[in-house]
C-alpha cells in the first residue's frame, strides 16, 4: 500500500472529456487496491466542483484549484531564462494557489510518492517535492501532436513547434521517471532528450461497459465518436462527410454516416440529412457501438492513444481507422483492424461493408486483443510496479 500525491491538471470527471478518463479510471483501481491518495487538481470549468461526488470515495483529501491563464509572455520568460523554468516560490509559478497547496500537503502528509498528470501546468512544481520519489504522467507528447497538424499544413502549429520541442527538452528532466501511453510519444520525448527516463504505460477499458451482446448490426453504417470541442476530431469528420462518404456513397448510395459525440460545430449540425446523423452528446456511445455496422477513424492530428479505439475494439465493433489512430494498440492489419492511410480509408471501409467473414473476425479479434491487453486493472498494476521501483530506490 502506497500513500499518493496526485497532482492533475484537471479533475476527473465528467468523462466525456477524454484527458480525464485516466486519472479517474486509475484512482478508482489503486484506491480499491487499498492505495490512500490525495488529490489536488487544477480546473477551468464553472462546473467542475459540483461533480467532486462522482470521485470523492477514491480519494482521502480533494482540493481544486482554479487555473490561472498563462500568457505567452511567462512562457516566453522560462524559455529564455533557466533558472525560471522550475518554480522556487509562489510568485514565480504560473499558479501561486497551487504552488501553496502543493507545499502544504507535502509538509503536512508523508507521502511514499508523488505522481503527476499533465505537462506544462504541472511539471514546474517538482522542486516543492523532489526529495520524494516522483514521476509525471503527460499523456502524450504535445510536440508529436504539433508535427502530426503541421504535416496538415496548419501554420499556426508549424510556428509553435520549436517552442514546444524546447519545453519537452526540459520539462520532465528532473522527474524520476516520465510516463507516456504510446510509443511514438515516448520516441519523440526521447529524440529532444535522449537520456530521459521515459516508460510506456497504455490506457485501459472498462470491459463490464464496453461489451457486445452480440445484436444485429445495422447494414450500412459506419460510426465516428469523438468530442467536437477537439479541433482534431472536427477535421476528422470534415475528412468524413468531404471526401471519404463521397467516394462510399458512389458505391453505396445507402450507406449512413453517424457523428456521435459533445459539442458538434454548426458547420457539422447542418449536414444533418437522412444520410449523415449528427447527434450531439449522449448518454451513453455503447448503444451506437454496438448497432453500427463498422467504426471508421481517419484521424490526421493528434498523438497518444485514442480511447475511441479501444472502445470500438472492446465493442466488437469492425474498426476501420489510419495509423495515427491506432498510435499505442497493438492491432493486427486484417485480425483485429483495418489500417488504412486516409486516402485509402474509403476503400477500405467498403471492403468492410461488403464482406461478413471479415467483420465477423475483426470483431472476434478485436475484443479479444483488448481483453488480453488492455484494461484498467493490468494499467493500474503496471503503475503499481512502477512505484515499487521508485520508491525502493529511493
Amino acid at each position: 500500500m502506497k500513500t499518493i500525491l496526485l497532482i492533475s491538471r484537471c479533475p476527473p470527471y465528467p468523462l466525456h472529456f477524454g484527458d480525464r478518463l485516466i486519472i479517474w479510471h486509475m484512482a478508482r483501481e489503486l484506491s480499491r487496491r487499498g492505495h490512500i491518495i490525495d488529490l489536488l487538481a487544477l480546473y477551468d470549468r464553472d462546473d467542475d466542483p459540483q461533480w467532486i461526488t462522482e470521485y470523492r470515495d477514491f480519494f482521502r483529501h480533494i482540493e481544486l484549484v482554479r487555473e490561472t491563464r498563462r500568457s505567452g509572455q511567462a512562457y516566453l520568460r522560462r524559455l529564455l531564462n533557466p533558472s525560471l523554468r522550475f518554480a522556487s516560490s509562489p510568485d514565480i509559478s504560473f499558479s501561486p494557489e497551487m504552488w501553496r497547496a502543493i507545499e502544504r500537503y507535502v509538509r503536512g502528509f508523508d507521502y511514499d510518492i508523488v505522481h503527476c498528470f499533465g505537462s506544462v501546468s504541472v511539471y514546474e512544481y517538482h522542486p516543492i517535492f523532489a526529495d520524494k520519489p516522483n514521476l509525471i504522467t503527460p499523456y502524450e507528447s504535445h510536440a508529436l501532436f504539433l508535427q502530426s497538424a503541421a504535416e496538415q499544413g496548419q501554420l499556426s502549429a508549424r510556428l509553435r513547434l520549436p517552442v514546444v520541442r524546447r519545453f519537452e527538452g526540459f520539462m520532465y528532466a528532473p522527474y524520476d521517471r516520465t510516463v507516456v501511453i504510446a510509443e511514438r510519444d515516448r520516441d519523440m520525448l526521447l529524440s529532444l532528450r535522449p537520456r530521459l527516463p521515459v516508460d510506456v504505460i497504455p490506457n485501459g477499458i472498462e470491459l463490464g461497459r464496453f461489451a457486445w451482446n452480440g445484436e444485429n448490426r445495422d447494414g450500412g453504417t459506419l460510426l465516428f465518436v469523438g468530442n467536437f470541442d477537439y479541433r482534431p476530431n472536427q477535421d476528422a469528420a470534415r475528412l468524413l462527410t468531404e471526401r471519404i462518404m463521397p467516394e462510399i456513397w458512389r458505391q453505396m448510395p445507402g450507406a449512413q454516416l453517424q457523428l456521435v459525440g459533445n459539442n458538434p460545430p454548426e458547420w457539422m449540425l447542418n449536414l444533418a440529412d437522412n444520410r449523415v446523423l449528427v447527434t450531439g452528446r449522449v448518454p451513453e456511445v455503447q448503444p451506437f457501438l454496438a448497432r453500427a455496422t463498422a467504426f471508421i477513424c481517419p484521424l490526421r492530428v493528434g498523438a497518444g492513444q485514442k480511447n475511441k479505439a479501444l472502445e470500438a475494439l472492446a465493442m466488437g465493433i469492425p474498426l476501420v481507422a489510419t495509423p495515427l489512430s491506432l498510435d499505442g494498440i497493438a492491432v493486427e492489419h486484417g485480425q483485429s483492424a483495418i489500417i488504412a492511410e486516409a486516402r485509402d480509408i474509403a476503400a477500405a471501409a467498403l471492403h468492410v461493408l461488403s464482406d461478413e467473414e471479415l467483420r465477423q473476425r475483426l470483431s472476434l479479434r478485436g475484443r479479444e486483443l483488448v481483453e488480453a491487453e488492455y484494461t484498467w486493472g493490468k494499467t493500474a498494476a503496471s503503475y503499481e510496479r512502477l512505484y515499487d521501483e521508485l520508491t525502493r530506490k529511493s
